[in-house]
């Protein structure tokens, strides 16, 4: 008997020095491919300015998306189009051009939010302010038709909601508005018989402001379009108030224009002063008839021993379409799939399943992430970490991971520190906390509220590229250009050797400490 158990034990003490050495021989050679023949700027390059802004719904999405299974399935992966959804109708962005023409004529430097109207080819026509009050609207309403209108407020991205419930919305302010200027001519007289007395005038009461208050009557009368003033770079978004309910009979007919703030104020200048001028616009907006469905993408790398439990990496294949998605999310998606090819190229042969995720509609709300986790409660529990890559074309500086899983990190992220010695890897504590009950605004917050641990990079600008979130996110300068190529390489090559060493390892990652029950705090009474 005790013959047997020592046989069995030195067998399977070899058997660990094989797989050990055959784990370190993969990463070996993922870092050599990684070092010399890396194609994750490739991969972005094809994303951008190939299929260009991939919002879905859009024909951009759909072939980014069969372009990404495809070179999946090329790398010997099997693969899965997610079904996460779909939208009553599509739309799709073509160029768009302006200017003013006039004796200082310029050209316009705008953009529209996503599924909005665009303009009947080229359209020109004279400049209106909006009118504030019924009594501005019955002065100006026969010169309408025709004429491109200003409108208040400063853009946030969104369009104007032309909805019914937008309209009753507005029409509460116009009642309440009505009141004040009663009021208001009250007011005025009293003002008037007071003139001479010594007593001092009454202010005026404030109007209530909202953005296009006479939206309806404006369009009824046959305005071209509205233009708000924006900041730059421009940020646009979608309709994400009326596209659930849109059909191809009931789309938006009135573009709205989100037109450079200095611009703006130029022509709203001119308009005061009632110069004669006219503005120019050609907005090619298309929408097509649904419903389209969208997907994510699943590349598959199958685990030899514990193929049901899982390591994912993923980020978003979808982006806004006023630009091309370089930076949001093309830095979390070439890499991963950069980090998929690595692995397959190293002939890598995990334990484990790893699931590389190209998630759609993280930008309509998680749609993907969200869909995914509903129909795989199941796997919840069996998912070792989530590595998700949203957050810039910045490079993998550390890891912060919990005691539990600090002897398995130690040794997997070992060989980052050899990869390139100006990006040195540094393991932190991360102290437990109380699980979210919402989740964030990327995709591995739904994760997190199931308790899966989603442990990812810490990363940083360690060459001073002067990089700037807030500069690109959703706006009309997330290009591909704004990327940074020897950041994004290393992260591929990080990502890989992480994501390939926990599938590689002979348990799941443990989740002690990595969460506490939340702490129901006492509600502090109020002082009487």
């Amino acid at each position: 008997m005790r013959i047997k158990i020592t046989v069995l034990l030195l067998t399977g003490f070899l058997l660990g020095i094989n797989t050990n050495a055959q784990t370190t021989s993969v990463v070996e050679k993922i870092i050599k491919t990684g070092k010399t023949d890396n194609q994750t700027m490739d991969h972005l390059d094809i994303l951008c300015n190939r299929f260009g802004g991939r919002l879905i719904g859009s024909d951009a999405y759909e072939n980014a998306a069969i372009w990404a299974a495809s070179k999946f399935k090329e790398w010997g992966m099997q693969v899965e189009m997610d079904e996460a959804g779909e939208l009553p109708v599509g739309f799709n962005r073509g160029p768009w051009f302006g200017r003013m023409i006039s004796d200082n004529g310029m050209y316009l430097h705008f953009a529209t939010p996503s599924y909005t109207s665009g303009t009947k080819g080229v359209q020109r026509g004279h400049v209106l302010i909006e009118p504030g009050n019924q009594a501005e609207f019955d002065r100006m309403k026969g010169r309408l038709k025709g004429a491109w209108v200003l409108i208040s407020g400063e853009n946030r991205g969104w369009p104007i909601d032309y909805s019914e419930e937008a309209n009753s919305f507005r029409d509460s302010i116009k009642m309440e508005n009505a009141k004040i200027t009663l009021e208001n001519n009250k007011i005025k007289k009293e003002n008037r018989s007071n003139k001479g007395t010594g007593k001092p005038p009454k202010e005026l009461l404030p109007l209530n402001e909202e953005p296009a208050l006479f939206y309806k009557e404006m369009c009824d009368a046959g305005i071209l379009g509205i233009v708000q003033s924006a900041k730059t770079p421009i940020r646009v978004l979608y309709d994400r108030k009326n596209i659930d309910k849109m059909t191809f009979e009931t789309l938006p007919t009135v573009p709205d224009i989100k037109l450079d703030e200095h611009q703006y104020k130029i022509i709203k200048q001119m308009a005061k002063e009632r110069r004669y001028f006219q503005l120019e616009f050609d907005i090619r907006n298309h929408f097509k008839m649904g419903p389209v469905k969208y997907h994510s993408v699943i590349g598959i790398i199958p685990g030899t021993e514990y193929p049901d439990e899982y390591v994912i990496m993923s980020g978003h294949l979808d982006a806004y379409d006023v630009a091309t998605g370089g930076v949001d999310d093309g830095s979390g998606v070439s890499p991963t799939m950069e980090a998929a090819r690595l692995i397959m190229k190293a002939g890598g042969k995990p334990k484990r399943t790893i699931l590389a995720i190209l998630w759609s509609g993280e930008e309509f709300g998680l749609y993907g992430s969200k869909s995914w986790i509903e129909r795989n409660e199941d796997k919840l529990d069996k998912i070792s970490n989530m590595v998700n890559r949203d957050g810039g074309p910045t490079v993998p500086t550390g890891i912060t991971v919990p005691n539990a899983m600090r002897n398995d990190f130690e040794k997997i992220c070992e060989p980052l520190n050899d990869i390139n010695p100006e990006f040195p890897f540094k393991i932190s504590k991360r102290e437990p906390r109380e699980k979210p009950e919402k989740a964030w605004g990327t995709d591995s917050g739904p994760f997190a509220v199931k308790g899966v641990p989603t442990i990812s990079f810490q990363t940083g600008d360690p060459k001073g590229y002067n990089f700037n979130y807030g500069e690109i996110w959703h706006t009309e300068r997330d290009l591909y250009n704004k990327s940074i190529p020897e950041y994004q390489e290393h992260a591929a090559i990080a990502t890989a050797v992480v994501v390939y060493g926990i599938a590689n390892l002979n348990h799941l990652l443990s989740r002690d400490g990595y969460y506490i029950e939340k702490i129901d705090k006492p509600v502090k009474k109020k002082k009487r």
